[in-house]
C-alpha cells in the first residue's frame, strides 16, 4: 500500500492531449497585442496631455490678468485626470502582462515598481479599483467646482467649460463614486481574507516538516526543504486564485 505522503502516479498523457495542453498554454500570447495596443493608447494620452497643457498655457499668456482661479484649477484637474488614466494604463499593461502572459525579468533593476514584486490577480484588481476611485474623484471635484449655485436653480452652466449640471446628474455622479468606493473596499477585504490564510499554510507546513511526529521520520534536510517548498507553492497557488 502506497504511503499517503507519496505523490499520486498518473498515466502519461498521450501526444495529442499534451499537444492540446501546450496549445492552450501558449494561447496566452494572444493577449500580447492587446497590451501593445494599450501602449499606443498611452502614447495618445501623452499627446492629449501636451495639447491640454498648451491650451492652458495659451490662456494664461493671452489674458494673464483676466483669467480666473477656477479656470486654472479646472485645467490642472484635467491634466491630473490624464495622468491618473495613464497610471491606470501602466498598471494594466505591466501587471496584466506579468500576471497573465509572461514574467518580466527585471529583478534588481533600480526602476522596478515596488508593487511588481508581489503582483497577482487580486492585487491587480485592488490597485485598479483604487485608480478608478482616484479618477472618479477628479471628475467629482470638477463637478463640485462647476455647479456653483445649483441649489437655487434646477440647472446651472459652468462658465468655464460650458457644461450643464442638474441636481439629478450630480446626485447620480455621487452615487456612482460611492459605489466605486464600496467595490474597492470589498475587493481589498476579499484579498485580505484570501491572503490571510497563506502564511498559516506555510507556517503549518514548515512546523509539520520539522516536527518530531512528522510523517517523514528521519527525513533529511533536503527532504524537509522540498516539503517546505511544496507548501510555499500551495500558498502561491491559493494567492493566484
Amino acid at each position: 500500500m502506497a504511503s499517503p505522503n507519496q505523490p499520486r502516479e498518473y498515466r502519461p498523457q498521450s501526444a495529442g492531449v499534451s499537444g492540446i495542453g501546450y496549445l492552450i498554454f501558449f494561447s496566452r500570447w494572444l493577449q500580447a497585442p492587446l497590451y501593445v495596443g494599450l501602449i499606443v493608447a498611452q502614447l495618445i494620452y501623452v499627446v492629449v496631455f501636451m495639447v491640454e497643457l498648451y491650451h492652458l498655457g495659451e490662456k494664461v499668456l493671452a489674458h494673464p490678468l483676466e483669467i480666473e482661479e477656477a479656470e486654472i484649477m479646472l485645467g490642472v484637474l484635467g491634466l491630473i485626470d490624464v495622468v491618473m488614466i495613464a497610471n491606470l494604463l501602466i498598471m494594466v499593461i505591466i501587471g496584466g502582462y506579468e500576471t497573465f502572459v509572461s514574467r518580466i525579468r527585471i529583478d534588481g533593476h533600480p526602476d522596478q515598481p515596488e508593487w511588481l514584486s508581489h503582483v497577482n490577480a487580486n492585487v491587480l484588481k485592488v490597485k485598479l479599483a483604487m485608480a478608478i476611485i482616484g479618477i472618479s474623484s477628479i471628475h467629482l471635484l470638477k463637478t463640485f467646482i462647476g455647479v456653483n449655485d445649483l441649489g437655487a436653480k434646477n440647472t446651472t452652466v459652468d462658465e468655464v467649460t460650458d457644461e450643464v449640471y442638474t441636481p439629478e446628474g450630480v446626485f447620480w455622479q455621487v452615487i456612482i463614486h460611492t459605489v466605486f468606493i464600496f467595490s474597492a473596499v470589498a475587493l481589498a477585504w476579499i484579498d485580505k481574507i484570501s491572503s490571510g490564510s497563506h502564511p498559516a499554510v506555510v507556517a503549518a507546513g514548515a512546523q509539520r516538516a520539522d516536527s518530531p511526529s512528522s510523517p517523514l521520520p528521519g527525513a533529511t534536510a533536503e527532504e524537509k526543504e522540498l516539503r517546505a517548498a511544496q507548501y510555499e507553492q500551495l500558498a502561491r497557488d491559493l494567492r493566484a486564485n
